[in-house]
């Protein structure tokens, strides 16, 4: 299942260089992953690190786009 950033974002982009498949982005009010990119950080890490490093819990998991 892919991450996805919840309107509890408050734009602080601790998140985006922590993603290794450069899945996060800005957007025009808070960050935003391209769910065809995410890949949990398997492979990478433990756990994913945008969940990790977020200081409001504003990451995760996306029930639309669950993994294949």
């Amino acid at each position: 299942m892919a991450y996805l950033i919840n309107e509890e974002c408050i734009n602080c982009g601790a998140c985006e260089p922590e993603c290794p498949s450069s899945a996060i982005t800005a957007g025009d009010d808070i960050y935003v992953i391209d769910h065809e990119k995410c890949v949990e950080c398997e492979g990478h890490f433990d756990e994913p690190q945008c969940a990790s490093v977020c200081p409001v819990d504003a990451c995760v998991p996306d029930p639309d786009h669950p993994k294949s």
